[in-house]
Order: C-alpha cells, then sequence, then structure tokens
C-alpha cells in the first residue's frame, strides 16, 4: 500500500478557441440573402403614367430625368429633390449641353399647373427638349 497521492484524472479542459465554421456558414448565408433581397428592396418610384398608343421610346443621348409623384413631389433621378436642386441640375445641364433632353414623368393625378410650372423652369435653365414618358396600353 502507498501512501501517497491518489492519480487523479485532471477532466476535461475548458476550450479556449472559437471554432470559426459555423459562424462563417452564417454570414455567408446572410450575404446570399442581401444579395438576393437588395434589388427588392430599392424602391423604385411608383407612379400611374398616362397610357397613349403613340408612345415610342426615345433614344436621347443626354438626358435629364424627372419625375412628379401623385403628391406633387419632385424627383431627380429617382430621388428626392426641392425645386432649388431641380433648377440647378437643369442649370448644370444646359451649360453642358444646350441639347440636353428633360424627361418628365409625371403621375396622371398631378395638377397641368405643376407639369407647366416644371417646364417653365426647364425653359427658364435654357433646356427647350421636354419629353414626356408615357407608359403603352396593356392590350389590343
Amino acid at each position: 500500500m502507498a501512501f501517497g497521492r491518489l492519480e487523479r484524472n485532471p477532466g476535461a479542459q475548458p476550450m479556449s478557441q472559437i471554432n470559426m465554421t459555423p459562424l462563417i456558414d452564417v454570414m455567408l448565408v446572410l450575404l446570399v440573402i442581401f444579395i438576393i433581397t437588395a434589388p427588392l428592396m430599392a424602391g423604385s418610384l411608383k407612379l400611374d403614367l398616362p397610357r397613349t398608343a403613340a408612345a415610342a421610346p426615345g433614344a436621347a443621348p443626354a438626358f435629364i430625368a424627372v419625375a412628379l409623384d401623385a403628391e406633387g413631389r419632385l424627383f431627380l433621378d429617382e430621388q428626392p429633390a426641392d425645386a432649388a436642386a431641380v433648377q440647378e441640375r437643369a442649370r448644370q445641364a444646359a451649360r453642358r449641353n444646350p441639347a440636353t433632353e428633360v424627361q418628365l414623368r409625371a403621375d396622371k393625378r398631378v395638377p397641368y399647373g405643376r407639369v407647366a410650372e416644371l417646364i417653365g423652369w426647364m425653359h427658364a435653365a435654357g433646356l427647350t427638349r421636354v419629353g414626356f414618358v408615357t407608359e403603352t396600353p396593356a392590350g389590343p
């Protein structure tokens, strides 16, 4: 018989490392989800454009896209803008190229006076080519 200490099994030691594989898997799945849903979340401007059978898309080499929604709010390239920003952008475009076209998308519920005011701003800035963007009818 030995009168010494008995050998004890030290047991499980705490793990001091993080297993990165599950974390990377979760992050890759989230990345794929964001890549797929990002184009869907980009809110494009919803307008109820007038319909006409004579509408044909034109190819303008230089243009400014201006939109008026049903509440009369202004948008430059689908981004909200105020009147001063629209007028300044029109002046800059007229200085670069006086033949720049203004592609105007106005909801059909916008009063004509608001559209005429916008056209007046464009003419005052030096842009005389204004194109009205419409939709073609859906049926025969």
